[in-house]
């Protein structure tokens, strides 16, 4: 064999292990290249349903954010000044008939006065004890409508539909669009949304119970799930010895994190209200039952903003003499602060969206007053969408959908908060 040959037969295998390599590569670069595709694809798909999703909750609110009213003119009569107690229902009836032609029969007056919502009497009653109307004078006022009229305004019942598959006949609608002709009905902005409580009628029905609920549950739930929760952290990470029993601790406190949170709910309704006896549907028994499902979240946290901290910060501190209290405390605690911040508010969030626990200890009963103490019947937003929802009139359903609105903003700004603290303070070592 010659010289030649031996070359050329060295050389075919290392050209084929060349061109296996480019294969291998090029096999390799379609596959990251398609790998990224599907992860772009997966990304552009959660997007879209998070935007269909909130997209419909916000469509749906709309009607939710503004109210129907109508101009009446009420005049208090002149036997109010020799202290006669005016009925403010009444005077409303008496408001809205004398914009009519007169009608004979308990039948008609009713068609007519149910133009009115309930809301219309404490509009005319603050006004009264106001002052603003003295006895024989006539004030133009502008008072909310009830829910089928309200949505005969905005398009959602139409004279086009048959008459016996919506909730106003032809002649009430045929009434309510005199009052439009004449200038007497306008939409405004719902600032009952805000400013009122639960009520049996949608269009005047509010969140302000469930706000100021959701505000004492949240603050119960901060005074005692972070001095507690950052307390054992620090026990468990910086004092405890490994053994069997903080070991024990630790498997517990992880699985607690993963418990659903209705687990809670039965805890809270045998250890609070059927061992201590604490009263159902106030904010106290809330707030504690909610401390304990974000206890596990914010230990988990707090242990891994204190694993975060360099051990050299902790050994100068001992080297010029410092105690174990002082490194923790002037030293540790502080350079952890920011992921300590950012869990307690991720705890809090979660606690604020949490629905289950809540019903099982009570607070979905019907407030029509925002509670003014911590042990008064209340409600919270998570609740209160879950009784609305339940409600079978339909003025609720964007009353609802309103209420999912104001529970996403708090949450989102609660998220943008612990995100700002985060890149705010955060310190890379």
């Amino acid at each position: 064999m010659t010289d030649a040959t031996l070359v050329g037969s060295s050389a075919q295998p290392a050209t084929d292990v060349r061109t296996a390599i480019r294969n291998s590569l090029k096999s390799r670069r379609r596959k990251q290249t398609r790998l990224r595709i599907y992860g772009l694809a997966a990304i552009v798909f959660a997007l879209s349903m998070l935007a269909v999703l909130v997209g419909s909750v916000i469509m749906t609110s709309l009607p939710a954010w503004t109210q129907t009213q109508v101009l009446i003119d009420v005049t208090v009569p002149p036997q109010a000044a020799e202290g006669v107690n005016v009925r403010p229902g009444p005077l409303a009836n008496e408001s809205i008939m004398a914009l009519f032609p007169p009608v004979e029969g308990r039948a008609e007056e009713r068609a007519i006065t149910s133009i009115l919502s309930n809301g219309a009497q404490y509009i005319i009653r603050d006004t009264l004890e106001a002052g603003t109307l003295q006895p024989g004078e006539t004030l133009p006022i502008w008072v909310p409508v009830s829910d089928p009229y309200e949505q005969l305004y905005e398009g959602v019942i139409t004279a086009e539909q048959p008459e016996n598959r919506r909730p106003l006949n032809d002649a009430a609608i045929a009434r309510f669009q005199t009052l439009e002709a004449d200038g007497r009905v306008r939409s405004a902005f719902a600032w009952d949304l805000f400013t009122s409580a639960d009520s049996r009628f949608p269009e005047v029905a509010g969140l302000r119970g469930a706000i100021v609920g959701s505000f004492y549950l949240l603050l119960i739930c901060l005074v005692v799930s972070v001095p507690l929760g950052v307390g054992a952290a620090v026990y468990l990470e910086e004092y405890a010895t490994k053994n069997r029993f903080t070991d024990f601790i630790e498997i517990n406190v992880n699985n607690l994190a993963a418990v659903p949170s209705v687990v809670f709910g039965l805890l809270g309704l045998a250890l609070f209200i059927g061992f201590f006896g604490m009263p159902r549907s106030v904010p106290l028994v809330g707030g504690l039952v909610l401390a304990l499902m974000t206890l596990p979240t914010i230990i988990i946290t707090t242990r891994s903003a204190l694993k975060a901290v360099p051990p050299s910060i902790r050994e100068a501190a001992r080297g010029v003499g410092a105690s174990d209290m002082q490194v923790i405390g002037h030293h540790v605690l502080p350079l952890a602060a920011p992921g300590i911040m950012t869990g307690v508010i991720i705890g809090l969030a979660q606690a604020l969206g949490e629905t289950a626990p809540l019903l099982l200890i009570g607070m979905n009963a019907f407030i029509t007053a925002a509670p003014s103490s911590l042990v008064e019947a209340s409600t919270a937003l998570p609740t209160q969408i879950f009784i609305w929802f339940d409600s079978p009139e339909r003025g609720f359903v964007a009353r609802t959908s309103a209420a999912i609105c104001v529970l996403l903003i708090f949450l989102s700004l609660m998220n943008i908060t612990a995100i700002i603290l985060r890149r705010r303070f955060e310190r890379r070592w």
